[in-house]
């Protein structure tokens, strides 16, 4: 559908399946309140950045976790993260435990890996973890090792879910609802690369 002052490609995006999978990731799965803290990892990318800005908007202190200062800079500067950690850089636990001094509270995942590892070290009580992705895994010839610190669930009583959003594609109207409007009242921004 034609919407005024919306483009075109941002059904492919925003209002596709990569909003969907961050606003229903965050919301349901997440299920995140004001206050608390959101750690996103591969966020610079279409589905963590949209995560990100919905923690946002929702109350949440966010942290996003990506590679290289640029994408870094983008989240902080110009998506409103409070914090942005640069895996490449190395440190990513003393990093993460810096930015997040009160521990996490809701973790969206779309690395897996070590990543998922530093972020169960500091899962809060009764903490969630959206599982999204695990990039970190998809050109693997061999089957990666698991965290070593999968326990963390049990001492701290958290939730680790996969989804997909075709879980969610009955309620999608809800979704879009609040995508859109964020982004008409300037709340929430998207890019979209075009390849030729």
């Amino acid at each position: 559908p034609e919407l005024p002052g919306f483009p075109l490609n941002g059904h492919f995006g925003l209002l596709g399946h990569i909003g969907l999978t961050a606003y229903f990731g965050v919301t349901d799965i997440g299920k995140l309140q004001a206050g608390e803290t959101l750690v996103v990892s591969a966020a610079a990318g279409a589905v963590g950045s949209l995560a990100g800005q919905i923690g946002k908007l929702l109350g949440a202190r966010v942290v996003g976790i990506a590679g290289g200062a640029e994408k870094c800079r983008w989240l902080t500067e110009e998506l409103g993260f409070d914090a942005a950690i640069d895996y490449k850089a190395g440190g990513l636990f003393k990093n993460l435990r810096a930015a997040c001094p009160s521990g996490i509270d809701v973790y969206f995942d779309n690395v897996g890996g070590a990543t998922l590892e530093a972020a169960l070290s500091l899962i809060n009580l009764r903490g969630r973890i959206a599982v999204c992705g695990l990039i970190s895994q998809y050109n693997n010839t061999a089957p990666a090792p698991g965290p070593a610190n999968l326990g963390m669930l049990i001492v701290r009583r958290a939730r680790m879910e996969g989804f997909l959003v075709l879980d969610y594609m009955q309620r999608a109207a809800e979704a879009e609802t609040a995508l859109l409007a964020w982004y008409q009242s300037g709340q929430l921004k998207f890019r979209v690369d075009e390849v030729d």
